[in-house]
């Protein structure tokens, strides 16, 4: 390979991306998180302390900006790699800017890694536990997000030297049939949430003689709690890209679209800058690596519709019309963007791509399950004790992944159902937590592997309240071309909000089963298709709930504002304490006279706000459902403001 033109060229880059790296080589290192979810934690503060206190104190040590490691409870979260210590790499979470400025005098001056704020080492240690010892962190198979949190997604010289391109280079000494059959023969399927086989709809776009093609990769995450996408392009881009440019060689397309959200304005600031160091490396746009090759990759701001992940929308979006799905066939894959073939696959199946064609998809095949091979990634939001995302084999079960992998349910409350699939995914019960986590699995159990959203849900949520709130989203995002869409999520969400608030009728579970039906067989895309899901599947599982709220106009997870009530259990009052008082918008908490405090059930708004005052030692607040069983407790009439004693 010394004397392949494409392997010197490509070793030419590595070499020059291996001597960016020498200078910080020996010295010690702060990896701090700088994406979405660490900015919002607080890590831009986090980094100004970092950098005045190693001012301040004359430090030679190197800052290395770093993306999403996925660990989104630990942000902002900092791994120090200081050598001459003789520790190894230290993981620090919830890194404040007081706590940066005595890591930098304690830990880098004087030595002492302060044990009382690790989280964990990178490696076994007598002294310190290791992160891998947490289920967080070694029951994760990260293959896409591997170096995730490792590099600076700022910088292409990191990601190089740590193999990125390689797959490129590779993928230039095969011709395209092989390209496919490799993909084929892993069988990768489309991690977009149809799982439609990869190497299936770039064989139908190759084997077009149409003299112009177009590759898109669908980024347009909009499923209420995912952000699967958004971490990659934020913390490792130039894997996507990678993953594009090997598609477009194999289907024969030279230019490539990046269709991405708007709200997402880091991603879009990180896919620019990596688009243009690519380019300028000779690794994308014309004559890559010196080959006949060209492949020109843009970016496309999508307004924010979520109907624009279907691929048709999408199309019209770009094409300068509402995003609203067409009729198929003709498929994109065959008739597309501009009537051209267009081959559209997610962010998490092209970053997958360049794995598959580096190691072989052999390789690939070793992780997950016969029908679903390699890894899935999920945000797992809700009621966990460890949020954020995770990266796991196909295959492991719900009850894995939630209690093992994110810590199970805080607060000693019970586990109730969990939503996955998105908006339009189902919602299992604990009798489903043992189902393996694959396409095929998760339908049979009447969900959907969606992109990768999931929200869990503990005894305290009430699963109609939950599907309200998902069928609120879907009927809101519906572009309105289907009447079933359009009318039929209307008047589901209509009856569900009556049952929500106490007016509901027997007679409405039975509608809601038959619209459900209707709406599912009459729409035209999957968003109508799969808007009534959370409706079918909560029906299917906790009818009981749905009975409580017509029949007995209570809520079991005493969430459903009509139909609760709060009040102060006076045995556990503390006298004297007003905690709860002053937090009162409407006045309703007074004070009796015991010098105990009671709640005026007329003036309370309901707001919670007495309950989450209160101190845990006390526990006094209480909710109750229904309303009328909260205690009446009479107002002196001498309390007219709620800070009278």
């Amino acid at each position: 390979m010394s004397n392949d033109p494409i392997y010197t060229t490509y070793n030419q880059i590595v070499e020059q991306s291996l001597q960016h790296q020498n200078g910080i080589q020996n010295i010690p290192k702060i990896h701090l998180g700088l994406s979405t979810c660490g900015i919002a934690a607080g890590a831009l503060e986090t980094k100004a302390a970092f950098e005045a206190s190693l001012q301040e104190y004359q430090v030679n040590v190197y800052l290395h900006t770093v993306g999403c490691m996925g660990h989104c409870y630990a942000e902002p979260y900092v791994i120090i790699d200081h050598p001459e210590s003789g520790f190894p790499p230290v993981f620090y979470h919830n890194v404040t800017p007081g706590k940066a400025n005595m890591l930098v005098q304690r830990f880098l001056l004087e030595n002492d890694p302060c044990f009382e704020h690790v989280y964990g080492a990178t490696v076994e240690n007598e002294l310190i536990p290791s992160v891998y010892e947490f289920s967080r962190f070694h029951r994760e198979r990260r293959l896409v997000m591997k170096h995730c949190g490792q590099i600076d997604p700022e910088n292409i010289h990191e990601y190089i030297a740590a193999g990125g391109y390689a797959a490129l280079a590779k993928a230039l000494h095969m011709d395209a049939k092989t390209i496919i059959q490799e993909i084929q023969h892993s069988g990768l399927r489309g991690r977009g949430g149809a799982g439609f086989p990869t190497g299936k709809k770039w064989q139908i776009a190759s084997e077009s003689q149409a003299a112009d093609k177009i590759v898109i990769c669908n980024a347009d995450e909009g499923d209420p709690g995912a952000y699967m996408d958004r971490t990659l392009l934020e913390s490792n881009p130039h894997q996507v890209l990678e993953g594009i440019a090997i598609c477009a060689i194999a289907v024969g397309a030279k230019r490539a679209i990046i269709y991405i959200r708007s709200e997402y304005p880091l991603a879009i600031k990180t896919l620019t800058l990596a688009i243009a160091q690519a380019k300028s490396l000779g690794l994308l746009g014309s004559a890559i690596l010196n080959t006949s090759c060209q492949v020109e990759i843009e970016i496309f701001q999508g307004s924010g519709a979520f109907v624009c992940g279907e691929e048709t929308a999408l199309i019209q979006s770009i094409e300068g019309f509402r995003g609203m799905p067409q009729h198929r066939p003709p498929y994109p894959v065959s008739k597309g963007l501009f009537n051209h073939p267009t081959v559209i696959n997610n962010v998490k199946t092209l970053a997958t791509v360049p794995l598959i064609i580096e190691h072989g998809a052999d390789w690939f095949k070793q992780t997950g399950t016969p029908n679903t091979p390699g890894t899935a990634i999920f945000s797992v939001v809700g009621s966990v004790v460890h949020p954020g995302l995770v990266e796991v084999e196909m295959g492991i079960s719900l009850r894995e992944l939630i209690f093992t992998v994110c810590g199970g349910i805080p607060g000693k409350k019970q586990f109730k159902a969990v939503q996955i699939g998105g908006p339009s995914g189902g919602c299992l019960p604990d009798a489903y937590l043992d189902t393996p986590i694959d396409f095929d699995s998760l339908t049979q159990a009447g969900a959907m592997m969606g992109s990768g959203g999931m929200v869990v849900i503990d005894e305290t949520s009430c699963v109609v309240d939950v599907t309200r709130f998902f069928l609120d989203f879907t009927q809101k995002e519906s572009c309105g071309k289907c009447t079933f869409c359009r009318i039929g999520t209307r008047h589901l969400l209509d009856i569900l909000k009556r049952i929500t608030v106490g007016n509901g009728e027997e007679s409405d579970i039975g509608l809601l089963e038959s619209l459900s039906i209707d709406v599912k067989q009459g729409s035209l895309c999957g968003l109508g298709k799969t808007a009534a899901n959370p409706v079918i599947t909560s029906l299917r599982y906790f009818r009981s709930e749905y009975e409580a709220h017509i029949v007995d106009k209570q809520c079991p997870g005493k969430t459903c504002r009509p139909l609760i009530a709060y009040y102060i259990d006076l045995e556990k009052c503390a006298r004297g304490c007003d905690a709860c008082v002053g937090c009162c918008p409407t006045n309703a908490v007074f004070t009796t006279r015991t010098r105990k405090k009671g709640i005026d059930l007329q003036l309370c708004v309901k707001c919670g706000e007495c309950m989450a005052a209160c101190p845990p030692e006390y526990n006094a607040v209480r909710k109750v459902s229904p309303p009328h069983l909260a205690p009446v407790i009479e107002r002196p009439p001498d309390t007219d403001t709620n800070l009278s004693h």
